[in-house]
């Protein structure tokens, strides 16, 4: 007797449940066309099965057929899809608050910039934000120069020979950089790749991409198989190693404050190598601003968004210059006018001086967005052209077909840096270019980003002339948490004289 009560009323209780979610949700979101959903699985089959080189076509093909506006469901959890900047506008600057899809990150991420929310992610923001001082950037100049040196080292071992794939030295070099960068420790991921660490971020990387496509395995079920054992060894690794050199730092920078003298106090001074860690030390307060756990948070972060997406970003630029000859060439001269008989840039002042190099990397970054897809959690009803979106809503906003847009970017799919000329951006909508975002969540690296390109193209350019062995007709696109080329980034190398 009274399991038939309690049967009834969690009959009733559901049947309430899913009366709401039909009058709140669905028949709002349903307005939208997209395909049909199916009870339990929403619409997740429209990917079930797609290689990961196939994905993105696969969404622009969908979203031709179903947008400007979107729907997808995920069970029964709404996702609304926008490819207009004006969409981007009001998202990007009205919700700070990333998608319910960012919560596989958090085992790693925890809640650093990328991932948290509400007051934490203020005060940290703020916090944070005088670290990518220009001042504090040029400082990190020589580990850009160094590191790419050693890089150029490498090709010229590839150079004048067979076909070679750089998309893996340049990724070395990116993990080189950002490591020495965030943490003042080096991995050498370009003498050896066999190093744990620089592993376990490669298989933690591909995990995290595998279970993002599988968002109907719940989570005390992936921890159980081969795939979740994986993530959690290389988790040990990326932790353990932050934890100690947090330690090491600081018993390194304790021992220091006695011999520091008073013009280095001011951190936006003098003082050369100063790490994104050391920064970050020093802000903490000794645990009262920022704990232990904060500051691996926050460097792990860095660690994550500031090595994939540079090295994407490079490897398309060169991938691009490669096939353009003309352009490349122009580049060329360029960089020769401002570097002499310079290997590579060695200060802001002349990286600033590469402005036709600066629209070269901007124009790769339009076709290739080292993020194409950026997801907000919309924490209340908006409407958006007329459709109202419920609490809960996740706005999937597509920056690489925003970017691609012929009402912004006439012959959209053509390689044209000068679209990235001064006279040439005038009038164009603020939010039909948004690589790094947009809004107060945008990139707060940006900056630093841009620096590093700028030097690591420069000096290949500078060293070799780089012919492509795929077109972009040809070149197939990996979805993986960046953007990147299927293939690699396949070219022959020519040492100029």
């Amino acid at each position: 007797m009274y399991l038939v009560i309690v049967v009834i009323v969690l009959a009733v209780w559901y049947c309430l449940r899913y009366y709401r979610w039909l009058k709140n949700v669905y028949f709002h979101v349903e307005k939208l066309n997209g395909a049909p959903r199916i009870p339990i699985i929403g619409t997740e089959y429209i990917h079930i099965g797609v290689p990961k080189d196939e994905l993105l076509k696969r969404f622009l093909r969908y979203l031709e057929k179903y947008g400007p506006l979107a729907r997808t469901w995920n069970g029964s959890q709404p996702d609304v899809h926008m490819t207009k900047p004006e969409h981007l506008q009001v998202i990007m600057n009205k919700y700070i608050t990333k998608g319910k899809q960012y919560e596989s990150l958090h085992p790693w991420l925890g809640q650093g910039l990328l991932t948290s929310k509400g007051s934490k992610w203020y005060q940290h923001r703020k916090l944070i934000t005088p670290t990518f001082h220009f001042k504090i950037l040029e400082n990190f100049m020589p580990i850009f120069v160094e590191k790419t040196k050693t890089l150029l080292g490498i090709l010229d071992s590839k150079a004048g020979g067979d076909i070679c794939n750089i998309y893996p030295d340049i990724t070395h070099c990116a993990l080189d950089i950002i490591c020495e960068t965030a943490m003042g420790v080096n991995v050498n991921a370009m003498s050896n790749d066999d190093n744990k660490y620089v592993k376990s971020v490669y298989n933690i990387s591909e995990v995290l991409l595998w279970k993002a496509l599988r968002p109907y395995i719940p989570y005390f079920l992936f921890n159980f198989m081969k795939q979740g054992r994986k993530f959690k060894e290389a988790l040990d690794v990326l932790h353990g190693f932050s934890k100690d050199v947090i330690s090491k730092r600081k018993k390194f920078l304790k021992s220091k404050i006695n011999k520091r003298k008073p013009k280095d106090e001011d951190v936006l001074g003098g003082r050369k190598r100063l790490s994104f860690l050391d920064m970050l030390i020093e802000a903490s307060q000794d645990g009262k601003v920022l704990s232990d756990t904060d500051i691996r948070e926050e460097v792990d972060t860095f660690m994550f968004e500031g090595h994939d997406t540079t090295t994407a970003a490079m490897s398309w630029a060169l991938f691009l210059l490669g096939n353009h000859p003309v352009v490349q060439e122009k580049v060329y001269d360029e960089i020769r006018s401002v570097l002499k008989d310079k290997i590579t840039p060695t200060t802001l002042v002349e990286l600033h001086r590469l402005r036709y190099l600066e629209c070269v990397i901007k124009e790769a970054l339009r076709l290739y967005p080292s993020v194409p897809v950026i997801i907000r959690d919309l924490e209340e009803e908006i409407e958006i052209d007329g459709y109202k979106l419920p609490p809960g809503t996740q706005a999937v906003l597509h920056l690489h077909m925003v970017q691609r847009s012929p009402d912004h970017f006439p012959k959209p799919h053509v390689f044209d840096p000068d679209r990235f000329l001064p006279e040439n951006c005038i009038g164009r909508h603020p939010y039909a270019y948004v690589p790094f975002s947009a809004g107060p969540r945008n990139c707060i690296g940006q900056k630093f980003a841009m620096y590093e390109e700028k030097t690591v193209v420069a000096s290949i350019i500078n060293r070799y002339k780089l012919t492509a062995i795929e077109s972009m007709r040809e070149a197939k696109l990996s979805t993986d948490l960046i953007l990147k080329p299927h293939n690699g980034v396949l070219v022959k190398l020519e040492r100029r004289e």
